[in-house]
């Protein structure tokens, strides 16, 4: 099973996943009163509310019409504004902060604020001469 980011922009997220038999769209909308997380255009689940909406969604990849089989996915989403980023593009800038798809195996899509990779990003400059420089105080 594979992931890539497809979309990032202002309350949409599209992700492509490859399974070994099947291609699938993931895709998350933020309305004003509501989340949305569709699969192939098909709605999954939804978090209602005007602020403290779900973050961490469960997914199943490939069950048969019984419900039986295919891949558990977990699917967590940071939707405030990557403000803080000042690249030209500034479609991500309002885009959520981060993404994470992961399986039992692992992380098929980590990005931004929920890589993992960020979590080793120092806090403020304290944090950054203490990590680089050895300065210890």
């Amino acid at each position: 099973m594979q992931a890539s980011l497809v979309r990032l922009s202002h309350w949409k997220i599209d992700i492509k996943v490859v399974t070994d038999e099947a291609m699938h769209i993931l895709q998350w909308r933020r309305h004003l009163t509501h989340d949305e997380v569709l699969l192939d255009g098909k709605l999954q689940q939804t978090s209602h509310g005007l602020w403290g909406r779900e973050t961490i969604y469960g997914l199943v990849f490939g069950r048969d019409e019984e419900g039986n089989g295919g891949f558990q996915v977990m699917f967590v989403i940071d939707p405030n504004p990557n403000s803080m980023d000042w690249s030209a593009d500034s479609s991500t800038r309002m885009g959520a902060r981060g993404v994470r798809l992961e399986t039992i195996d692992g992380p098929l899509l980590a990005y931004g604020s929920l890589d993992e990779r960020a979590y080793d990003k120092p806090s403020d400059f304290k944090d950054w001469a203490k990590k680089s420089l050895g300065i210890k105080w």
